[in-house]
């Protein structure tokens, strides 16, 4: 009786959450490495997706070589694309990757949509924050993308979650709707709200100095951000914007 008792007690002894799941092996181990790369392209991402006894914060890139992979040491020189010319709809944005700034070209092309339901593709973005990009200019700075399709592309095949990419992304967007072409020397970094606001980021002193050190004349950034920063340390032209409808006269005059 008794062994019997044993084992009805050990039927209702429900098994821990992780004993049969998917994720088994990630509950064990101590760290969690993830390789990332698109097939068409030569470079490939490094992730730290957990890890006990460090940051997870940290990103490796390097390039596949017949001889191996080499180490990336300035990913911001690879995700900026090379051109002869200045053209419309690119925009440079100054990210952070964990602990590392890196300066990324954002891609747009904006153009009559030929069918009755225009097309919105996004190609290393979030698509959902494409669309509410689109709707804040539509709202806020009047300006009519609904019977366009937009086409939205980071340089470089990475995917960047970063929110201080919105900037650079509504810049790019204006810029091939207007066919007016940004300076490249002159990077963005700020999250965009839903009121149109252009709103402070995380580690904005990186930002500046990466963008400084690279060569750049000008950076936009949100004036919330700015406290207890002195832009006389910085060779970079430091301009601040607090809502979107400026830039219209900043960069779109």
């Amino acid at each position: 009786m008794s062994a019997v008792k044993k084992v009805k007690n050990r039927s209702r002894c429900a098994p821990t959450a992780w004993a049969n799941g998917p994720k088994l092996l990630e509950h064990i181990v101590d760290c969690v490495l993830q390789f990332e790369g698109d097939r068409h392209n030569t470079y490939r991402i490094l992730r730290t997706l957990k890890n006990r006894f460090g940051s997870t914060d940290e990103m490796g890139i390097y390039e596949m070589q017949a001889a191996g992979l080499r180490e990336v040491s300035n990913p911001s020189e690879l995700l900026l694309s090379q051109k002869d010319e200045e053209l419309s709809g690119c925009a440079v944005a100054a990210t952070m990757e964990g602990m590392r700034p890196m300066l990324i070209e954002t891609q747009a092309l904006v153009s009559k949509a030929v069918f009755g339901t225009p097309q919105r593709s996004a190609t290393g973005f979030d698509m959902r924050r494409l669309s509410m990009l689109l709707a804040v200019l539509e709202k806020r700075c009047g300006y009519f993308f609904s019977i366009n399709d937009v086409f939205l592309n980071l340089a470089g095949g990475i995917r960047v979650e970063d929110p201080a990419i919105d900037l650079a992304i509504v810049v790019s967007l204006i810029s091939s709707l207007m066919d007016v072409s940004i300076p490249s020397n002159v990077c963005f970094a700020g999250e965009v709200g839903l009121s149109g606001e252009i709103r402070a980021v995380q580690r904005v002193e990186q930002r500046i100095s990466e963008a400084d050190r690279l060569g750049f004349k000008e950076i936009y950034v949100s004036k919330y951000g700015m406290k207890g920063i002195d832009p006389k340390r910085y060779g970079i032209r430091i301009q601040t914007l607090g809502k979107v409808e400026e830039l219209k006269g900043a960069l779109f005059v």
